[in-house]
């Protein structure tokens, strides 16, 4: 069974998917096309940013572990 991939690993997914829909919806000639990859995009972008707040918080875990004696 693979891994599963890091919180890293997985932002940097999806920051690629959201440029490239974004390069979709600039380049599409019809409208509702361009809406869609702009949804695609609005999505990635949440989905990086959420990922972004994951990596932080496992960061604060981490230093919080670091610093518990034990």
């Amino acid at each position: 069974m693979a891994e599963d991939p890091t919180t890293e690993e997985l932002r940097v997914r999806q920051m690629k998917r959201e440029e490239d829909a974004r390069v979709q919806a600039d380049e599409s000639p019809q409208e509702a096309d361009t809406q869609q990859f702009d949804r695609r995009a609005d999505k990635a972008a949440y989905l990086k940013h959420k990922l972004e707040e994951r990596a932080e918080a496992e960061r604060e875990a981490a230093e919080r572990d670091q610093k518990e004696p034990g």
